[in-house]
């Protein structure tokens, strides 16, 4: 199982050590870095920043929201970005929820599904350059039509002036309802989980096979499919307080990332068996009282989709993941949670004790070897 680097939405400022602990990843052998956006930091930029210090990770969007942007605008950040970095780049795509949709790109959100089909579609024919790129979508209308309210008529189908550096740019969905883990594996190249417990491996294998059945010849096979997983962790020598640290992650997500009545990380959550637990903790976050709504974050559910506790315990439980339809987690933590992760997923492949030597080397610059 390869190991990427999720870093996550930023706060009031990038996160801290982020460049240092990305290129000693690298040495260590990481498969890739992933930047994700809500309405603050976007995705592209820290991506293009971070990226080039490094040479041979895999650079990817996780993800960009797709109301931001133009689907045709979207490619033209893929394209310019995959030139860059020499072909590393993978362009991760998720729908977002009503609340920022409509909030904040002042944009419906309805059907979101067929939207993400149009959105694709356009992508990757720009990203073919075959033709000029046409859609006569109910979402997407290239060129657009002199019917079309405020137009001028003069539109014309165009193609991308710059040649591509590969005809196709590797296209992940993040998803988590049943019907949008279905979508992903019939017209992308990966799915990105957002809570992942291994428990529930059998349900989400079976999701990605219904989408694998209606998957077009045209696409690649099933058997290239790549399946990811944000894992947050955090190494520290109790449980509960490393699990303390998650809590209020879980929290935001299942109270404050969406509404009451439309809440898809929370529905995320409660079918992996957790919903009596996550309408306590909604219910507490709506009303303001966020540390309370931490507070009642099951350390079980913390244990099943994280990463936490002694670093001996991290690299056991590792293994539970490791016989999951996953090939690539992307951690997300502190730099010394995430590189320690990194080299205990290299002990199977790698000289113990180098690899080791190689972490206790790297932590030392990025961050303190406790935490």
């Amino acid at each position: 199982m390869r190991i990427g680097i999720q870093t996550g939405y930023w706060s009031r400022r990038p996160p801290a050590g982020i460049q240092q602990a990305i290129v000693a990843a690298e040495q260590l052998g990481l498969d890739s870095v992933w930047t994700a956006e809500a309405y603050g930091s976007d995705a592209f930029t820290p991506l293009a920043w971070w990226g080039s210090r490094t040479r041979r990770v895999r650079l990817g969007t996780g993800i960009a929201q797709m109301a931001a942007r133009t689907p045709t605008a979207t490619a033209m950040q893929a394209i310019t970005l995959d030139h860059l970095s020499k072909g590393r780049f993978v362009l991760g795509l998720g729908a977002s929820g009503p609340q920022v949709v409509e909030g904040w790109y002042g944009q419906p959100y309805r059907k979101p599904l067929a939207r993400t089909r149009e959105f694709v579609d356009v992508v990757r024919q720009v990203m073919a350059r075959e033709r000029p790129v046409s859609i006569d979508g109910e979402f997407y209308r290239l060129p657009l039509p002199a019917d079309a309210l405020g137009a001028t008529g003069l539109g014309k189908a165009l193609k991308p002036t710059v040649h591509p550096f590969r005809r196709e740019i590797p296209i992940v969905l993040a998803a988590q309802g049943p019907k949008n883990v279905a979508l992903a594996a019939e017209i992308a190249d990966g799915w990105m989980a957002g809570f992942y417990a291994p428990r529930m491996d059998d349900e989400f294998r079976a999701l990605l096979s219904e989408g694998f059945a209606a998957r077009s010849e045209e696409r690649s096979p099933a058997s290239s499919f790549e399946v990811m997983a944000t894992v947050p962790v955090v190494v520290r020598d109790d449980v509960e307080q490393a699990a303390d640290v998650i809590r209020p992650h879980i929290a935001l997500y299942a109270g404050g990332m969406g509404s009451k009545e439309a809440n898809f990380h929370k529905a995320s959550l409660d079918r992996l068996g957790y919903k009596d637990a996550m309408d306590e903790v909604q219910a507490l976050y709506l009303e303001g009282r966020k540390d309370d709504a931490a507070a009642a974050v099951p350390t079980s559910l913390v244990e099943e989709i994280a990463l936490v506790g002694p670093a001996s315990k991290v690299r056991r439980d590792l293994a539970r993941w490791e016989s999951t339809a996953l090939n690539t987690m992307l951690v997300q933590g502190d730099p010394a949670s995430m590189l320690t992760v990194l080299a205990a997923a290299q002990d199977s492949t790698t000289t113990a004790g180098r690899v080791r030597a190689a972490a206790g080397s790297a932590l030392s610059r990025v961050a303190p070897r406790k935490v």
